[in-house]
This record gives C-alpha cells, sequence and structure tokens, in this order.
C-alpha cells in the first residue's frame, strides 16, 4: 500500500463545507475520522500487514508541509497538481499550468508537526504496523521562486536546507511517538527521465547530475541516524 486511498466523497463534501464556513471543525474531526477508520478497515480486510491512514487529511500528499508549516504563500490544489496527464478514452487529458504565482515567500517556521496527528490516531486504530508517509525534500523544489523567496532564501541551496532541517525534525518526533515505519515519497527522481519536466528541475538552478547527488544527500540527511526505523522509498 503506496500510501493514498481516494477520498470518499461525504469527506470531500465535508472539507468543501468547513473552507465555506458551513461546518464546525468538530463535526468535519468526526467525519474525517471515520473516512480514516473505514481505509484502515479496507486494508485489514484485505490482509495487509502495514496499513497507512489512506492520507485522508491530506489536500495532497505532499501538502501537510505547506499546511504545518508557514513561509510558503498562497496555494491551492493546482500547486501539487499542474503538469500534463493522460488516461483513457473514458477519463481523456488535462493539461493544468503551473500557479505564476507559486513559490515560498518567507522564512521556512514550523506552525505544527506534519503528520504526528496521523501517526497518532493511526496507532491507536489497528495492531497492524502503522506507516507514516512523508515527501522528500526534493519534491519542495515546486515551491522554489528566485522572484518570490530572494529576501528570505538568497540562493536554492538555502531554502532546500530548511526544507531538509524541517523533515529531519519531523522523522524524530514520529520517533518519539513511537513510529517504526516511514515511507519517503520522491516521485520527481523518475521524472527527472522526461525532457519536459527534468527542464524544469534544472530551469531551478541545480542541473540534473545535481539533482540525483543533492536529492540523494537531502534525503539520507532526513533518514540519517534512525536506526530503529524502517524506510520505504515511492518512486
Amino acid at each position: 500500500m503506496v500510501g493514498s486511498l481516494l477520498r470518499p466523497p461525504k469527506l470531500l463534501k465535508a472539507q468543501r463545507a468547513l473552507a465555506a464556513g458551513h461546518l464546525s471543525q468538530a463535526a468535519f474531526k468526526a467525519i474525517e475520522d471515520d473516512a480514516v477508520d473505514r481505509a484502515i478497515a479496507r486494508q485489514e480486510r484485505a490482509g495487509l500487514d502495514i496499513v497507512t491512514d489512506g492520507e485522508m487529511r491530506r489536500l495532497s500528499f505532499q501538502s501537510q508541509m505547506t499546511e504545518a508549516v508557514d513561509g510558503f504563500g498562497v496555494y491551492d490544489l493546482d500547486a501539487f497538481l499542474w503538469g500534463e496527464w493522460y488516461g483513457d478514452e473514458d477519463v481523456g487529458a488535462l493539461k493544468i499550468d503551473r500557479p505564476e504565482t507559486l513559490g515560498v515567500v518567507g522564512k521556512l517556521t514550523r506552525k505544527r508537526h506534519l503528520s504526528a496527528e496521523e501517526f497518532t490516531y493511526l496507532r491507536s486504530r489497528t495492531a497492524c504496523i502503522p506507516k507514516v508517509t512523508l515527501p522528500s525534500p526534493g519534491l519542495f523544489i515546486n515551491f522554489w521562486s528566485p522572484k518570490n523567496a530572494i529576501a528570505a532564501y538568497p540562493t536554492l541551496d538555502s531554502f532546500m536546507a530548511d526544507v531538509v532541517d524541517i523533515m529531519r525534525g519531523e522523522v524524530a518526533e514520529l520517533v518519539r511517538l513511537g513510529a517504526t515505519y516511514i515511507q519517503l515519497d520522491a516521485p520527481h527522481y523518475p521524472l527527472l527521465l522526461d525532457p519536459r519536466t527534468r527542464a524544469f528541475y534544472e530551469g531551478q538552478g541545480w542541473t540534473v547530475d545535481q539533482w540525483l547527488s543533492r536529492g540523494i544527500e537531502m534525503d539520507n540527511a532526513v533518514m540519517s541516524g534512525f536506526s530503529e526505523i524502517t524506510f520505504g522509498f515511492h518512486l
């Protein structure tokens, strides 16, 4: 189980109602918890030994970072979905442009831990091994903007260093809470194989060779020293 399951219609409706101010936080959490419970039960019925919460509490598999940390600026779902998508004849193709205003605008400051709620709730609801998924630091090149970030981060390297520090702190907190299995999601590595997406990554300031070498260094920095954790990797 990689991590994500489709959010049920009831949860999607509740998310819209909460955003519009038509649903209380308490009522929303009850619906969100129920969606997590159902996701866990589905995995247990399938006989999985390691389960996730289905990532029901996230806008995107990588959005808990932007939700828990100040400095990323204004964003919506398109911040994570932009690009070209292809489906069969029933689904069709879709192209979403990268939002022009996307980009870090201030020093990254953690408001709360990214996945503490996810893990503690999941742990209390299953006898299986609970797995937490975290984004690889390199994914957040998507939020690098020399124009918007220059005051807070004069270089790409300085921005990525803070991302790594936040992710490493998150792993430490999950260890403190009793986590034993953490997955890093890093689908940007295969994107380096496609000339079109590779051009975006190289246009942000690092060559493809640097993306491979420094990307691996950043992932290792997040994982290093946590010998009690089994790390999974999703490409």
